[in-house]
């Protein structure tokens, strides 16, 4: 039994993070820490953003979840702290490797959902564009755009 509660919360503190990305990236990042965040939004191919900061804040309450989970033995906070890092991980991954193509690996992978969540995230990028804050999962019109776009090339052989 405690396994599943382990497990449950790992994915619990996975998704709660998309919302906490969101919420911070709406209102924090585009809000009164824009100083830090709009280089991000300038692509010039520079290694270091001031942006990258966020990372390490976000990395904070991960590190203090598994350290006070292992030092006090208490699987829940561990468990906690897993599922924050590998949100942090799998938002690396795909914002910072797979999209904006920072380490230039992951070039030719596709399928429905990166195309879509991808197109949703370098939309927000557009400067007039105030909308499209998630970071791992779009909004769902992006996801039906691609499931329509795939239905018609099928249609059409």
């Amino acid at each position: 039994m405690n396994m599943i509660i382990n497990i449950l919360l790992v994915l619990t503190a996975f998704f709660f993070m998309e919302f906490m990305a969101w919420f911070t990236h709406k209102y924090v990042m585009h809000g009164f820490l824009w100083v830090l965040h709009k280089d991000h939004h300038i692509r010039d191919g520079r290694k270091f953003e001031w942006n990258d900061l966020f990372a390490v804040i976000f990395a904070v309450p991960s590190i203090l979840l598994i350290y006070f989970g292992v030092m006090n033995p208490n699987s829940y906070l561990l468990s906690l702290g897993i599922g924050i890092f590998l949100y942090g991980f799998a938002y690396m991954m795909f914002h910072d490797v797979y999209v904006h193509q920072r380490i230039p690996i992951l070039k030719n992978f596709s399928n429905r959902y990166l195309r879509a969540t991808v197109k949703a995230h370098l939309e927000h990028h557009n400067p007039h564009a105030h909308y499209n804050y998630g970071f791992l999962v779009a909004p769902a019109k992006y996801y039906m755009e691609e499931f329509s776009k795939n239905r018609k090339a099928k249609t059409q052989k």
